[in-house]
């Protein structure tokens, strides 16, 4: 059975799917001038306006829209998959995951802003994602549903069953507590979040991603800073394996490349599809503003956090040692700080795994609702949800990567056709967001200024002067 899945792992990634994100990368970021970097300044503004922050009457605000889906980027992708990366594609795998990061920012920003633009509302605020511009901007309805089916049981099965099986490991190796405990109790304090809904969700999140980020970034610093002078020499071990220029510890160029993408999309989603789901629930004056603060939280995700675990690996001699997985991580950590660094680790892999649970939860929710609103559905999928985080925590390490890197593919693929049709809605949504920035207004969106709104139900002139919705946020932060 895994001979198989491997087989159709490797056709999805070998022959398909890492030209197709290199190269929509490298033309959405064309298209856009490069809006990763150019807007980079305005990425931060926006996470610390006012008006991003105040949530309307419903909704959930811009901040922690950002939180739900760096709840899902960070997780075992930061430290067990960096580690993975490493283990098998070698240090040079380190620099293709930046490569995807950089190129798939302007991705997260196309397919974020399509999110928002596409949104609809219910009883808890809005909703959209990527089966909602199907629908709306594809006029594709049945896409729109395969989508929703592939992204339910990608994320809040099988992505859930490789957070808690990495938390499985970690725990059991930190403090030889029985991999089934732990998937009794992972189960057991998910049904106390999920059964509370999307707000809930939020307010865990909003709390635990920033502390969790701050706290291993604080250690990774302290790693580089007592390291220092062998800066240099890392960075010249990842380029130099990224290129196949001298032998990696898992291959060549092919292998640096396969598990840098992989791992690398894994960890920060961009184009996969999932971080729209998230984006579309924040309530915004304009959609380019939830656009650009998820294309920050790939840089987040990957350029500092997954390059943290990088650096903590590469500055040891641990990666050389035949370890895998968080294993890896926690024996490099153990290097340069000491034994308790294995328990350190197996606390910061629980708050990221477990994060990426809920938001990975969320996901399929959202997209259950697009197909149908039913509780009955509702309630078997979370059923379903708690039983893969039990099934991951004592499954076999190789089996539930291998079913997450097809579904992820399967998934990525849907994604990027639809948004290489209509990455010219978010192209000039962008361009009125840039000519209202120039005039010194805080931009307001209405769907008019593109050349099709058909489809679009939210940003008509009537939502757009609702007292529940921008007029509501005006009055809370006041006029520019």
């Amino acid at each position: 059975m895994l001979d198989f899945l491997n087989s159709i792992n490797d056709v999805i990634w070998t022959y398909i799917l890492i030209a197709v994100l290199l190269s929509l990368g490298l033309f959405f970021s064309i298209k856009t001038n490069f809006v990763q970097f150019r807007y980079f300044g305005e990425m931060f503004r926006l996470l610390t306006d006012r008006a991003t922050i105040v949530a309307g009457k419903k909704g959930i605000s811009s901040f922690q829209a950002f939180c739900i889906s760096t709840a899902s980027r960070v997780g075992t992708g930061n430290l067990a998959g960096v580690a993975t990366a490493i283990t098998f594609g070698g240090p040079g795998a380190i620099f293709w995951m930046w490569l995807i990061a950089f190129l798939g920012g302007a991705s997260s920003f196309i397919e974020s802003t399509l999110a928002q633009v596409y949104k609809v509302k219910d009883r808890d605020g809005y909703r959209g994602g990527p089966a909602y511009y199907m629908e709306r901007g594809l006029k594709n309805r049945k896409l729109g549903i395969v989508f929703a089916v592939i992204i339910t049981f990608c994320f809040g099965l099988v992505f859930n069953s490789v957070q808690s099986n990495t938390i499985s490991m970690a725990f059991s190796d930190s403090f030889n507590i029985s991999p089934s405990v732990i998937g009794i109790a992972l189960a057991a304090l998910t049904a106390l979040i999920i059964f509370g809904g999307i707000k809930r969700i939020a307010h865990v999140v909003q709390v635990v991603v920033p502390v969790m980020a701050i706290a291993y970034l604080l250690l990774a610093i302290f790693v580089v800073v007592t390291n220092f002078t062998q800066i240099p020499a890392v960075f010249k071990l990842i380029v130099s394996n990224a290129f196949g220029l001298e032998q990696a510890v898992g291959g060549g160029m092919g292998a640096a490349i396969l598990y840098g993408v992989k791992r690398g999309l894994f960890s920060n989603e961009a184009g996969m599809g999932s971080a729209p789901n998230a984006a579309a629930t924040a309530a915004v004056t304009h959609p380019v503003k939830q656009g650009l603060i998820q294309t920050l939280g790939v840089f987040t995700d990957t350029l500092l956090i997954c390059s943290a675990t990088a650096f903590i690996i590469l500055l040891s001699g641990a990666y050389t040692s035949g370890a895998e997985g968080i294993n890896l991580t926690q024996m490099a950590l153990a290097e340069h700080i000491g034994p308790w660094a294995s328990s350190f680790i197996s606390i910061a892999i629980f708050l990221f795994a477990f994060s990426s649970i809920i938001g990975n939860y969320y996901y399929g929710e959202t997209n259950i609702e697009f197909i149908k609103d039913n509780k009955i559905a509702l309630n078997v999928y979370r059923v379903a949800v708690l039983g893969m985080v039990m099934w991951g925590s004592v499954a076999n390490l190789t089996m539930v990567w291998t079913l997450a890197d097809i579904f992820m593919g399967i998934m990525a693929l849907i994604n990027l056709v639809a948004i290489a049709l209509l990455y010219k809605v978010a192209v000039k949504a962008l361009q009125d967001y840039r000519e209202q920035r120039k005039q010194g207004k805080d931009p307001v969106f209405h769907r008019d200024c593109l050349d099709d709104p058909s489809g679009i139900e939210y940003w008509h002139e009537e939502a757009v002067n609702d007292s529940s919705d921008v007029e509501y946020l005006e009055r809370k932060v006041g006029s520019k």
